[in-house]
């Protein structure tokens, strides 16, 4: 090949963009668990495309390292026994802990699965910018498939036991015990899922996009959003004092007691209108019959 021939190919070849790495993950672990192992690599990766999109990756990067480790093992014991797998994001590295029980915002090993990969991909949209503990939490939960409706009634009962709790002192609540740790996932999840309502299914990968560039967290989330986190998190909490101020009442044993009442009373007002109306069919028959009788000849 002449050599004018292969230094265009070359430049050809420098010049054209790389090509988009699809979500790829390699898992490992002992023969002991082998059978998770290959569980986990058979899932679909198409399941987190979504997750992909929603932080605004269109190259997944490297393959995902996955690692699952049994009870005792160094990587199980670096947290608390309640969590069943982790992330550490920046290293692309998943660990799942399979001995353990999945619990909230988890409910199976697939759901679990998804929630620490998409931690991995918050991480890479972000460019390795600093994303606050609450907001990678919030959005691996809705690009993990984790966010329902059962956070909502946790994010209320947590707002009802503890009050609002502001989202800069919320990252500390994820350090905490079991049930704090909870509390934490529900709002985060609460509070992510009502900003991707107002603001559209991209704005994630927007603030992320923002973090990446290089602006601060909170100036990246004030310009794809167009209001500053502090506005946000106050129209978070107003919109939530429905659920916090009203759900209690609705379903308290006072309002119990007075619907009852109230549907009593209904109910006795009505059989005596019922009644009313009987006894004047019955009267409006027997002076009928009196007519008829003073009409009839006297033998």
């Amino acid at each position: 090949m002449p050599r004018l021939l292969r230094l265009l190919l070359l430049l050809l070849c420098i010049s054209l963009p790389a090509a988009a790495q699809p979500l790829r993950w390699e898992v490992e672990g002992p023969p002991s668990l082998a059978p998770v192992a290959e569980r986990l690599r058979g899932l679909e990766p198409d399941r987190l495309v979504g997750a992909m999109r929603l932080v605004g990756l269109e190259d997944a990067g490297p393959p995902i390292r996955v690692i699952v480790a049994p009870e005792g093992s160094e990587a199980a014991r670096a947290v608390p026994p309640w969590v069943s797998g982790y992330a550490l994001s920046e290293q692309g590295i998943v660990v799942i802990l399979p001995a353990r029980t999945p619990t909230y915002p988890d409910s199976s090993l697939p759901d679990l699965f998804r929630h620490e990969i998409a931690h991995v991909l918050v991480a890479r949209a972000a460019g390795g910018g600093e994303v606050p503990r609450w907001f990678h939490e919030g959005v691996a939960m809705v690009a993990g498939l984790t966010w329902g409706l059962d956070d909502v009634s946790r994010a209320s009962l947590a707002v009802m036991v503890r009050g609002e709790v502001p989202l800069a002192t919320l990252d500390r609540a994820f350090g905490g015990g079991h049930g704090e740790v909870q509390r934490a996932y529900a709002i985060a999840g609460t509070f992510v899922r009502d900003l991707l309502e107002r603001h559209g299914q991209d704005v994630a990968g927007q603030i992320l996009a923002g973090v990446r560039q290089g602006l601060p967290f909170e100036e990246a989330f004030a310009r794809a959003t167009g209001e500053t986190l502090a506005a946000a998190e106050a129209g978070f909490w107003e919109r939530q004092s429905f659920w916090y101020r009203w759900v209690p009442l609705l379903t308290s044993s006072v309002t119990l007691w007075l619907g009852i009442t109230l549907l009593a009373v209904w109910a006795i007002r009505r059989r005596r209108k019922r009644d009313a109306a009987l006894r004047a069919r019955w009267d409006e028959e027997e002076k009928r019959l009196a007519e008829v009788s003073l009409d009839e000849p006297v033998n």
